[in-house]
Protein backbone atom coordinates (compact mmCIF):
# COMPACT_ATOMS: atom_id res chain seq x y z
CA UNK A 1 0.00 0.00 0.00
CA UNK A 2 1.61 3.52 -0.71
CA UNK A 3 1.41 6.06 1.86
CA UNK A 4 2.56 9.86 1.82
CA UNK A 5 4.72 10.03 5.10
CA UNK A 6 5.87 13.01 6.97
CA UNK A 7 8.48 13.22 9.91
CA UNK A 8 9.14 14.82 12.55
CA UNK A 9 12.46 16.76 13.61
CA UNK A 10 13.91 15.72 17.17
CA UNK A 11 17.90 15.24 16.52
CA UNK A 12 19.13 12.73 18.21
CA UNK A 13 15.92 10.99 18.68
CA UNK A 14 15.51 10.33 14.97
CA UNK A 15 17.06 6.69 15.06
CA UNK A 16 13.01 5.60 16.27
CA UNK A 17 11.38 7.20 13.42
CA UNK A 18 13.60 4.66 11.71
CA UNK A 19 12.08 2.12 14.12
CA UNK A 20 8.77 3.12 13.01
CA UNK A 21 9.66 2.67 9.44
CA UNK A 22 11.01 -0.72 9.38
CA UNK A 23 7.87 -2.00 10.78
CA UNK A 24 5.60 -0.04 7.61
CA UNK A 25 8.34 -1.76 5.84
CA UNK A 26 8.03 -4.97 7.22
CA UNK A 27 4.00 -4.67 6.67
CA UNK A 28 4.31 -3.22 3.26
CA UNK A 29 3.35 0.24 3.24
CA UNK A 30 5.58 1.76 0.35
CA UNK A 31 6.19 5.26 0.66
CA UNK A 32 5.48 7.27 -1.86
CA UNK A 33 6.08 11.15 -1.33
CA UNK A 34 8.20 11.94 1.72
CA UNK A 35 8.91 15.51 4.14
CA UNK A 36 10.38 16.36 7.02
CA UNK A 37 12.04 18.74 9.34
CA UNK A 38 15.67 18.47 10.70
CA UNK A 39 16.26 14.42 11.78
CA UNK A 40 12.67 13.81 10.42
CA UNK A 41 14.24 15.34 6.87
CA UNK A 42 17.53 13.04 7.28
CA UNK A 43 15.16 9.94 7.85
CA UNK A 44 13.11 11.04 4.74
CA UNK A 45 15.78 11.84 2.42
CA UNK A 46 17.23 8.51 2.69
CA UNK A 47 14.08 6.98 2.23
CA UNK A 48 13.48 9.05 -1.09
CA UNK A 49 16.91 8.15 -1.99
CA UNK A 50 16.07 4.18 -1.81
CA UNK A 51 17.19 3.28 1.77
CA UNK A 52 15.31 0.76 3.74
CA UNK A 53 14.86 1.41 7.71
CA UNK A 54 16.79 -1.98 8.09
CA UNK A 55 19.66 -0.39 6.13
CA UNK A 56 19.57 2.80 7.73
CA UNK A 57 19.56 1.30 11.37
CA UNK A 58 23.18 0.24 11.23
CA UNK A 59 24.19 3.44 9.44
CA UNK A 60 22.57 5.70 12.06
CA UNK A 61 23.63 3.61 15.18
CA UNK A 62 27.44 3.21 13.91
CA UNK A 63 27.72 6.93 13.51
CA UNK A 64 29.63 9.15 15.73
CA UNK A 65 27.49 12.13 15.94
CA UNK A 66 29.97 13.77 18.16
CA UNK A 67 32.13 13.82 15.47
CA UNK A 68 30.44 15.99 13.19
CA UNK A 69 30.56 18.58 16.03
CA UNK A 70 33.42 20.40 14.30
CA UNK A 71 35.12 23.76 14.91
CA UNK A 72 38.79 25.15 15.29
CA UNK A 73 40.98 24.26 18.35
CA UNK A 74 41.18 27.98 18.65
CA UNK A 75 37.24 28.04 19.35
CA UNK A 76 37.82 25.55 22.20
CA UNK A 77 39.32 28.12 24.77
CA UNK A 78 37.58 27.94 27.59
CA UNK A 79 34.81 30.73 28.91
CA UNK A 80 35.08 32.80 25.79
CA UNK A 81 36.01 30.08 22.88
CA UNK A 82 32.13 28.80 22.51
CA UNK A 83 31.12 32.93 22.64
CA UNK A 84 33.87 34.03 20.06
CA UNK A 85 32.29 31.39 17.46
CA UNK A 86 28.93 32.41 18.24
CA UNK A 87 29.42 36.18 17.57
CA UNK A 88 31.97 35.04 14.33
CA UNK A 89 30.23 32.54 12.65
CA UNK A 90 26.82 32.47 14.12
CA UNK A 91 26.61 29.11 15.16
CA UNK A 92 28.63 26.70 18.04
CA UNK A 93 30.12 24.33 15.45
CA UNK A 94 30.06 23.50 11.73
CA UNK A 95 27.51 22.33 9.91
CA UNK A 96 30.04 20.68 7.10
CA UNK A 97 30.52 17.69 8.71
CA UNK A 98 26.84 16.76 9.00
CA UNK A 99 26.58 18.06 5.40
CA UNK A 100 29.62 15.30 4.67
CA UNK A 101 27.97 12.53 5.84
CA UNK A 102 24.47 12.89 4.58
CA UNK A 103 26.19 13.93 0.95
CA UNK A 104 28.03 10.83 0.78
CA UNK A 105 25.31 8.51 1.80
CA UNK A 106 23.24 9.73 -0.76
CA UNK A 107 25.84 9.86 -3.17
CA UNK A 108 26.40 5.64 -3.08
CA UNK A 109 22.66 5.94 -4.35
CA UNK A 110 23.16 7.94 -7.30
CA UNK A 111 21.44 10.98 -5.51
CA UNK A 112 23.32 14.10 -6.07
CA UNK A 113 20.56 16.88 -6.78
CA UNK A 114 16.36 17.11 -6.41
CA UNK A 115 16.71 16.39 -10.46
CA UNK A 116 17.87 12.66 -9.61
CA UNK A 117 14.77 11.96 -7.73
CA UNK A 118 10.92 11.41 -9.00
CA UNK A 119 9.18 15.44 -9.05
CA UNK A 120 7.70 15.86 -5.60
CA UNK A 121 9.43 13.02 -4.29
CA UNK A 122 11.23 14.56 -0.99
CA UNK A 123 10.13 18.02 0.40
CA UNK A 124 12.24 19.62 3.18
CA UNK A 125 11.53 22.13 5.51
CA UNK A 126 13.68 24.99 6.48
CA UNK A 127 13.57 28.48 7.91
CA UNK A 128 14.97 32.07 6.46
CA UNK A 129 15.59 34.24 9.64
CA UNK A 130 17.18 37.24 7.58
CA UNK A 131 13.44 37.58 5.45
CA UNK A 132 11.65 35.83 8.43
CA UNK A 133 9.67 32.73 6.14
CA UNK A 134 9.49 29.25 5.99
CA UNK A 135 10.71 27.32 3.38
CA UNK A 136 9.62 24.23 1.61
CA UNK A 137 12.47 22.67 -0.21
CA UNK A 138 13.30 22.19 -3.68
CA UNK A 139 10.90 24.71 -4.45
CA UNK A 140 11.14 27.54 -2.74
CA UNK A 141 15.11 27.81 -2.96
CA UNK A 142 13.86 29.28 -6.61
CA UNK A 143 13.19 32.39 -4.77
CA UNK A 144 17.08 33.14 -4.41
CA UNK A 145 17.24 32.68 -8.33
CA UNK A 146 18.18 28.71 -7.76
CA UNK A 147 16.54 26.17 -10.18
CA UNK A 148 15.19 24.09 -7.84
CA UNK A 149 15.85 20.74 -9.66
CA UNK A 150 19.72 21.44 -9.55
CA UNK A 151 20.29 21.98 -5.55
CA UNK A 152 21.74 19.77 -3.36
CA UNK A 153 19.55 17.22 -1.73
CA UNK A 154 22.95 17.05 1.12
CA UNK A 155 22.79 21.37 1.33
CA UNK A 156 18.84 20.70 1.81
CA UNK A 157 19.29 18.62 4.57
CA UNK A 158 21.82 21.07 6.29
CA UNK A 159 19.67 23.90 5.60
CA UNK A 160 16.44 21.91 7.41
CA UNK A 161 18.59 20.48 10.42
CA UNK A 162 21.14 23.53 11.30
CA UNK A 163 19.54 23.64 15.04
CA UNK A 164 20.12 27.90 15.27
CA UNK A 165 23.02 28.79 17.46
CA UNK A 166 24.14 25.12 17.46
CA UNK A 167 25.19 24.48 13.87
CA UNK A 168 26.65 27.49 11.82
CA UNK A 169 23.50 28.54 9.61
CA UNK A 170 23.40 27.76 5.80
CA UNK A 171 24.44 31.32 4.22
CA UNK A 172 22.95 32.63 0.86
CA UNK A 173 25.01 35.18 -0.31
CA UNK A 174 25.47 38.09 -2.84
CA UNK A 175 26.75 35.93 -6.39
CA UNK A 176 28.35 32.90 -3.79
CA UNK A 177 25.93 29.96 -2.75
CA UNK A 178 28.28 27.21 -1.56
CA UNK A 179 28.14 24.17 -3.57
CA UNK A 180 29.34 21.48 -5.29
CA UNK A 181 27.32 22.19 -8.37
CA UNK A 182 29.55 24.95 -10.62
CA UNK A 183 27.60 28.12 -12.12
CA UNK A 184 25.11 28.57 -8.88
CA UNK A 185 24.94 32.41 -8.29
CA UNK A 186 22.62 34.69 -6.27
CA UNK A 187 21.81 37.84 -7.31
CA UNK A 188 20.04 38.78 -4.46
CA UNK A 189 20.91 40.11 -0.90
CA UNK A 190 22.42 37.42 1.49
CA UNK A 191 20.24 35.19 3.92
CA UNK A 192 20.59 33.02 6.45
CA UNK A 193 19.20 29.53 6.18
CA UNK A 194 18.00 27.83 9.63
CA UNK A 195 16.33 24.53 11.23
CA UNK A 196 12.95 24.22 9.66
CA UNK A 197 12.29 23.33 13.08
CA UNK A 198 12.13 26.78 14.03
CA UNK A 199 8.58 27.42 11.92
CA UNK A 200 7.63 24.02 11.41
CA UNK A 201 8.92 21.02 12.88
CA UNK A 202 5.94 18.40 12.09
CA UNK A 203 4.76 19.62 8.60
CA UNK A 204 1.59 17.73 8.67
CA UNK A 205 0.05 19.88 6.46
CA UNK A 206 2.85 19.53 3.16
CA UNK A 207 0.46 17.12 1.45
CA UNK A 208 -2.75 17.90 2.72
CA UNK A 209 -5.36 18.34 -0.32
CA UNK A 210 -4.58 21.76 -0.60
CA UNK A 211 -1.02 21.80 -0.81
CA UNK A 212 -1.67 19.14 -3.56
CA UNK A 213 -3.51 20.14 -5.76
CA UNK A 214 -1.59 17.96 -8.78
CA UNK A 215 -2.69 14.66 -7.27
CA UNK A 216 -5.82 13.25 -8.48
CA UNK A 217 -5.50 9.83 -7.11
CA UNK A 218 -5.22 10.98 -2.75
CA UNK A 219 -2.86 8.94 -1.03
CA UNK A 220 -3.05 8.24 2.89
CA UNK A 221 -1.05 10.42 4.92
CA UNK A 222 1.03 9.13 7.63
CA UNK A 223 3.10 11.36 10.12
CA UNK A 224 5.70 9.95 12.29
CA UNK A 225 5.75 12.26 15.67
CA UNK A 226 8.11 11.94 18.23
CA UNK A 227 6.18 12.55 21.95
CA UNK A 228 7.26 12.73 25.52
CA UNK A 229 9.18 15.76 25.42
CA UNK A 230 8.36 16.94 28.79
CA UNK A 231 9.53 13.93 30.39
CA UNK A 232 13.45 15.88 30.07
CA UNK A 233 15.23 16.91 32.87
CA UNK A 234 14.95 20.95 33.60
CA UNK A 235 18.16 22.42 31.37
CA UNK A 236 20.96 24.25 33.24
CA UNK A 237 21.26 27.14 32.20
CA UNK A 238 24.88 28.66 33.05
CA UNK A 239 25.52 31.60 30.71
CA UNK A 240 24.05 33.15 27.57
CA UNK A 241 25.14 30.40 25.43
CA UNK A 242 23.32 27.41 27.42
CA UNK A 243 20.54 30.15 27.78
CA UNK A 244 20.41 30.53 23.67
CA UNK A 245 20.67 26.91 23.53
CA UNK A 246 17.73 26.19 25.74
CA UNK A 247 15.77 28.74 24.15
CA UNK A 248 16.08 27.73 20.80
CA UNK A 249 15.15 23.77 21.66
CA UNK A 250 12.30 24.96 23.33
CA UNK A 251 10.78 27.07 20.74
CA UNK A 252 11.47 24.17 17.97
CA UNK A 253 9.73 21.50 20.54
CA UNK A 254 6.74 23.83 20.97
CA UNK A 255 5.83 24.12 17.64
CA UNK A 256 2.95 22.29 16.16
CA UNK A 257 2.11 20.71 19.21
CA UNK A 258 -1.23 22.55 19.72
CA UNK A 259 -2.23 21.26 16.00
CA UNK A 260 -1.19 18.08 16.86
CA UNK A 261 -2.98 17.49 19.96
CA UNK A 262 -6.54 19.00 18.44
CA UNK A 263 -6.43 17.44 15.31
CA UNK A 264 -5.17 14.39 13.14
CA UNK A 265 -4.66 11.52 15.88
CA UNK A 266 -5.55 9.00 13.39
CA UNK A 267 -3.30 9.92 11.03
CA UNK A 268 -0.29 10.21 13.51
CA UNK A 269 2.80 7.45 14.93
CA UNK A 270 3.29 8.86 18.16
CA UNK A 271 6.90 7.57 19.45
CA UNK A 272 8.06 7.96 23.30
CA UNK A 273 11.53 9.12 22.96
CA UNK A 274 12.14 8.10 26.62
CA UNK A 275 13.50 11.93 27.74
CA UNK A 276 16.19 12.16 25.17
CA UNK A 277 16.97 15.83 24.05
CA UNK A 278 17.36 16.97 20.46
CA UNK A 279 21.14 17.93 20.84
CA UNK A 280 21.76 14.61 23.37
CA UNK A 281 24.41 13.40 20.61
CA UNK A 282 26.80 11.33 22.96
CA UNK A 283 23.65 8.59 22.43
CA UNK A 284 24.92 5.21 24.15
CA UNK A 285 24.05 2.05 21.83
CA UNK A 286 21.90 0.26 24.46
CA UNK A 287 19.86 3.88 24.73
CA UNK A 288 19.93 4.04 20.74
CA UNK A 289 18.21 0.32 20.80
CA UNK A 290 15.86 1.48 23.28
CA UNK A 291 14.75 4.63 20.88
CA UNK A 292 14.81 2.20 17.89
CA UNK A 293 12.36 -0.12 19.69
CA UNK A 294 10.09 2.87 20.91
CA UNK A 295 9.73 2.85 16.98
CA UNK A 296 8.79 -0.22 16.83
CA UNK A 297 6.09 -0.64 19.18
CA UNK A 298 4.61 2.97 18.22
CA UNK A 299 4.18 2.19 14.88
CA UNK A 300 2.52 -1.87 16.09
CA UNK A 301 0.68 -0.17 18.10
CA UNK A 302 -0.48 2.35 15.47
CA UNK A 303 -1.45 -0.51 12.82
CA UNK A 304 -3.13 -2.17 15.25
CA UNK A 305 -5.54 0.52 16.45
CA UNK A 306 -6.04 1.94 12.89
CA UNK A 307 -7.65 -1.15 11.84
Amino acid sequence: MKINAVFEGGGMKGISLVGAVYVMQQRGFDFHHVAGTSSGGIVASLLAAGYTAEQMKPIIQSTSFASLMKRSAIFNVKFIGSAVRLLLRKGLYSGDALEEWIWNLLRSRGVYTFADLPPNKLKLIASDITNGKLLVLPDDIAYYGIQPSRLEVAKAVRMSASIPYFFDPVTIKDKEFNSRIKGLRLHRRSAYIVDGGLLSNFPLWLFDEKNEPHKAARLPVVGFQMVGKNDTEPRTIRGPVSMFQAMMETMMLAHDQRYIEKDDWERTIKIPTLGIRTTQFHLSPDMSEKLFASGVAAAEKFLKTSR
